[in-house]
C-alpha cells in the first residue's frame, strides 16, 4: 500500500505526465513501474479550476484508468470463473466500477482538465496487465480462481492506498469525498473477495 501512496506523491511531485503518457517510452507487457522518472516536457500544463489541486488532479487521472484496465480482468472473471461464487463477484465489482468511473470521470470534467489518459501505455500497481490478462487466459478450474483473486486484490489494495492519499492532501471537498467512498467500497469489495477465497 505505501507503494501506491509513493507513486501518486512522486506523481503529485514530478507533474501528472511523470513516467506516464506519451513522451516516455512504452512499458514492456507485465511491467508495473515502481517509481515513475520524471520527464521534461516543453507543452505547457494545463491549470485545473479553482479549487482543486495537483492531488485532486492526479488521483483522478490515475483512478480513471486504474479502473477502466480492471475492467477486462472482472469480464474474464465473470465469464470464466471456476467458482460460481468468483463469477458472481466479479459481475458485482464489475457493474459498481462502471458507476463509480461515471463518478470519476465527472469530477475529472469539473477540474477542466482534458479527459487524456496520462498513464496510457503504463502498467502500474493496481492495474491489470496484458501479461495477467494472458496468464488469466490460460487457467482453468482452482488455479484461474487463484489468479485471478490474486489480481483483483492487488487492485482493490492500491486504489485504496491511493484513495487514502488524496483524502489526506487533496483540496477539493468533492474529490476527497469520492476518494473516501472508493476507500469505503474497496473494505467492502476486499470483504467480499476474503469471503470467497
Amino acid at each position: 500500500m505505501r507503494r501506491a501512496g509513493a507513486i501518486l506523491t512522486l506523481l503529485l511531485v514530478s507533474g501528472p505526465v511523470a513516467g506516464c503518457g506519451a513522451h516516455s517510452p512504452a512499458a514492456a507487457p507485465g511491467h508495473r513501474h515502481e517509481s515513475p522518472a520524471p520527464i521534461v516536457s516543453t507543452a505547457p500544463a494545463a491549470t485545473p479550476a479553482a479549487g482543486f489541486n495537483t492531488t485532486d488532479t492526479a488521483w483522478l487521472q490515475l483512478m480513471i484508468p486504474m479502473d477502466e484496465r480492471t475492467l477486462p480482468l472482472l469480464d474474464l472473471g465473470a465469464e470464466r470463473g471456476h467458482d460460481p461464487a468468483v463469477r458472481r463477484l466479479a459481475a458485482r465489482i464489475r457493474k459498481a466500477h462502471l458507476a463509480e468511473l461515471e463518478r470519476l470521470r465527472e469530477t475529472l470534467g469539473r477540474t477542466g482538465l482534458p479527459a487524456t489518459n496520462v498513464h496510457e501505455g503504463h502498467d502500474m500497481p493496481g492495474m491489470a496487465t496484458a501479461a495477467d490478462l494472458a496468464a488469466l487466459r490460460k487457467a482453468t478450474g482452482p488455479a484461474f480462481d487463484r489468479l485471478f483473486a490474486d489480481r483483483l486484490r492487488e487492485h482493490l489494495d492500491q486504489s485504496a492506498a491511493v484513495a487514502r492519499s488524496e483524502q489526506a492532501a487533496g483540496a477539493d471537498e468533492g474529490t476527497r469525498a469520492l476518494a473516501a467512498a472508493v476507500e469505503r467500497t474497496r473494505a467492502a469489495q476486499r470483504d467480499l473477495l476474503d469471503g470467497i477465497r
